[in-house]
């Protein structure tokens, strides 16, 4: 199945030119074209200072239209606007309006298994809402997904210094790598959480809808750890109580080879092979060591280690070869 995006960056406004919008879309399209490990993503269409409604909508409507689509992915940057008649939209070039209702009506009608829509634009939170202009609330169907810069009173704000608009730098530093999990994958809900820890009260305050069955991946990046030590943890573990016992066995500097003081019992490879992977589980916070506070203690002080609440989850997932 295939997954296609549409990103949109308009600059040249006849009610006032932005600075940002197209570079913006320029790095959210270079994202999301390619996961880390330079394989092929979205499918982009990336398009810049879109002259009027009607093309934009035309290039909306074809985003969200076709089948045996996985994602339907659409990017906005550049100005929102609240009407007189209190309806919001995004603005095109020639300063008409795309109203918020008018977008939810192809996203509603997609027959894609996920439609996922982004705005950088003032205003924009009231995506989603019930909205009058034609008599029928904008209901989220189950696999849709809106987040937005900013909430529907609020403006969204753009940074020359840095380039980005405030939210669309944290969403490029999100989709870099900044909200994937612990197997590499990069959800909506993983860049919300990522750009709402990064945002304080006083900024403005990103939104996010969503109606969802199961999470979609919109980039993959080299995980924490390796897929094949995730899968070894129930093999340390015989429950998610269990401790795995160490001793100074495991590691690998207590040798005699070693100029320092060593201990009986010496490294052995074995062992050593084992320890390095829960020293890696440990960095990425799935275990911890039993009363020592760094588990080179737990093992040179014949301690033992455990499953954190984090690491039993995964040992569950390991269990369900869910990876």
């Amino acid at each position: 199945m295939s997954k296609k995006a549409l990103v949109v960056g308009i600059n040249n406004y006849s009610m006032g030119p932005l600075q940002c919008c197209i570079n913006d879309g320029a790095s959210i399209t270079s994202l999301l074209e390619r996961n880390g490990d330079n394989s092929l993503n979205f499918n982009v269409k990336f398009l810049t200072d879109v002259e009027s409604k009607a093309e934009l909508l035309s290039h909306i409507e074809a985003l969200f239209s076709g089948t045996n689509i996985e994602t339907a992915f659409f990017y906005f940057s550049g100005h929102g606007v609240k009407t007189e008649t209190g309806l919001n939209g995004i603005v095109v070039a020639d300063g008409s309006v795309v109203y918020m209702s008018e977008i939810m009506h192809y996203v509603n009608s997609s027959r894609a298994q996920n439609n996922i829509i982004i705005l950088d634009s003032c205003y924009s939170g009231a995506l989603g809402n019930e909205d009058s202009i034609d008599n029928n609330p904008s209901i989220l169907n189950v696999g849709t997904t809106l987040m937005t810069a900013c909430d529907e009173s609020e403006y969204s704000i753009e940074n020359s210094i840095i380039g980005h608009g405030l939210f669309t730098q944290l969403l490029i530093d999100g989709l870099t790598g900044g909200a994937a999990d612990i197997q590499g994958n990069i959800t909506p809900a993983g860049i919300y959480a990522y750009i709402d820890r990064s945002l304080g009260p006083w900024e403005q305050r990103p939104l996010f809808k969503t109606n969802i069955n199961k999470a979609a991946i919109l980039r993959t990046v080299r995980p924490k750890v390796s897929i094949d030590i995730l899968r070894n943890i129930p093999s340390y573990f015989d429950t998610i109580n269990a401790e795995y016992p160490l001793d100074p066995s495991y590691e690998f500097t207590n040798t005699p080879e070693e100029i320092h003081q060593y201990i009986r019992p010496y490294a052995t490879d074995e062992h050593v092979a084992v320890f390095k992977e829960l020293q890696k589980l440990v960095s990425i916070g799935l275990v911890e060591p039993v009363d020592e506070e760094h588990v080179y203690f737990a093992a040179m002080h014949n301690k033992s280690c455990r499953l954190t609440a984090v690491g039993k989850h995964y040992w569950h997932l390991a269990k369900e070869n869910r990876f």
